[in-house]
């Protein structure tokens, strides 16, 4: 893919300030139909036609795209630019009435490098000139943060009906932006329900809308376990049918599926509970044939399977966390189970006791695969001061959690049920909006402890037949809560309904199943009407 992209001469970089109307007011704000709000917007009152051969230029810019993740990237933002309508009209400077052709899009990014590492800098500066200047600019540290910029030019481009052709409305444009948080996540299931890979690669393509950039993928669970694993080949014998199963080369390309639009694959084996589906192929995990789980605690064979399984995910999911779960153990097995029973005993532990040993253990072999560690809060609620100190802790259950984590030294990430868990499809949208990581925070230095947060769309009630209508468009209603400076964001959340409910239909035209705004989640339209009356 390398030197596709066209080179043209004389062309210098364009940030500097253009006279256009800075945008302070919230009623301007409501006016962009951008999602998630960038940092800072300036506009005019213009228009531009986009050209027939739009190009992508990279003069001056260090990167060179050896792998082609930005031409990929260029050519999939035309694409769904393209997508809502058949563009047939001519775009020429004869007949575009007096307003500017829009010849491409110069993009120059500073970083050699296309490693996805997290943390790294994901601003960009994006420039839409008018006459004067036929080539959009776009600057960014990374390629990632060029892939953003590509999302918010998308969202510039809009379908002439008269003239049947793609158009920019109030140029010129000066956006700068960077996320606020960076970690910002979307949890799929597939143990629950299984779900084919060109579903999760859907589901993949609708984060990047959004500029999430984690998928946090809970693997396997105690209804199933569908993932291959080399080191132990029964263990997907958990599977629901020897046809819902992923391969190790499934994995490996919804890795880089992800990796190639910016976003990290988080991977979760949840231990020591949730885990009744790996005894199908090893039994000998199961405390007894009547009593599942959690797992053997006083097995060394149990520990041997999780230290292939790492080894194993270590081949191929590169973030730097790993997530061993935790949550939700019921330890009663091994105290009825009498050979465990005899261990606990003759190892001075209580069931509770046992449970710490077991997460404290796992951790050891995930930090030997060079891997930082992620548990739910219950580990934390229960042996905090014991865990790993480069932990980060996962808030689910409740409030005040994450001011307990942060107090106590260790990082964390929030997900609190009651408003960012996306099953719970009574929750509406303006919860999922108001929901705010630093809440009852003020100290900067525990602030900082606070990578982000994730929306969670556990699996029990949803397949691959209503999967995007439940995450859609509750996620991104979360997505500018982690995206967009705290100063930007509406104190109302129903202050910003005319703008998500236009990214709704954005979605809908892009051939993302997105739900009304009005109710819940997974709703269906009330009466017939204007998609952005929904």
């Amino acid at each position: 893919m390398r030197g596709i992209a066209t080179k043209i001469s004389g062309l210098a970089p364009l940030f500097v300030l253009f006279i256009a109307g800075a945008v302070s007011s919230f009623e301007d704000i409501e006016k962009l139909r951008i999602w998630p709000l960038p940092a800072e917007v300036s506009h005019g009152g213009r228009r531009m036609y986009l050209s027939e051969d739009f190009k992508l230029v990279t003069e001056g810019s260090k990167y060179e795209d050896p792998s082609g993740i930005l031409k990929e990237g260029f050519d999939r933002m035309l694409a769904v630019v393209r997508l809502s309508h058949v563009v047939s009209g001519h775009r020429n400077s004869s007949s575009s009435g007096g307003s500017a052709l829009l010849e491409g899009l110069h993009v120059i990014i500073s970083s050699s490098t296309d490693e996805l590492e997290y943390g790294a800098d994901e601003s960009y500066k994006l420039v839409v000139a008018s006459r004067e200047k036929p080539y959009a600019q776009l600057e960014a540290k990374s390629v990632y943060g060029a892939l953003h910029g590509l999302q918010t030019f998308s969202q510039l481009c809009h379908f002439n009906m008269k003239k049947k052709v793609i158009e920019i409305l109030m140029t010129p444009w000066n956006i700068t932006d960077q996320p606020r948080f960076s970690y910002r996540g979307l949890l799929i299931d597939t143990s629950r329900h299984y779900l084919p890979l060109p579903i999760m690669k859907n589901v993949i393509d609708s984060m990047t809308y959004t500029k999430l950039n984690v998928l946090h993928w809970h693997i396997v669970d105690t209804q199933s376990f569908p993932l291959e694993i080399p080191s132990y080949p029964k263990l997907w014998n958990g599977a629901y049918s020897p046809t819902q199963r992923y391969t190790f080369e499934d994995a490996a390309e919804i890795v880089n599926y992800a990796g190639r639009r910016g976003i990290h694959v988080l991977a979760e084996i949840d231990v020591p509970g949730h885990a009744l589906s790996w005894g199908k192929g090893y039994p000998s995990l199961w405390p007894s044939k009547n009593c599942q789980e959690p797992l053997d605690v006083s097995s060394d064979f149990t520990f041997k399977v999780i230290d292939g399984i790492l080894s194993d995910f270590s081949k191929i999911f590169k973030f730097k966390f790993i997530h061993l779960g935790g949550d939700e153990v019921n330890t009663t097995c091994w105290s009825t189970t009498p050979r465990i029973s005899k261990w606990l005993k003759k190892h001075r532990k209580t069931e509770a006791e046992a449970y710490e040993y077991f997460v404290l253990r796992a951790q050891k072999i995930a930090s030997s695969h060079g891997y930082e560690i992620i548990n739910w809060e219950e580990t934390f609620n229960n042996f905090g001061n014991k865990l790993n100190p480069k932990t980060v802790v996962h808030n689910w259950l409740g409030t005040g959690v994450v001011g307990r984590v942060t107090a106590a030294g260790l990082r964390c990430i929030m997900s609190n049920q009651d408003k960012w868990y996306l099953d719970h499809i009574d929750t509406p949208w303006q919860m999922f909006y108001a929901n705010e990581p630093f809440e009852m925070i003020k100290d900067e230095k525990r602030q900082s402890l606070v990578l982000g947060g994730e929306v969670c769309m556990w699996g029990e009630h949803i397949d691959a037949s209503d999967i995007q209508q439940t995450i859609w468009p509750r996620a991104a209603a979360a997505a500018e809560r982690l995206w967009t400076p705290y100063t930007k964001l509406a104190e109302n959340p129903d202050k910003v309904t005319t703008r998500l409910a236009h990214f709704r239909c954005l979605l809908n035209e892009r051939g993302v199943a997105a739900a009304p705004l009005v109710g819940g989640g997974r709703v269906a339209p009330f009466e017939p009407g204007s998609c952005l009356a929904q």
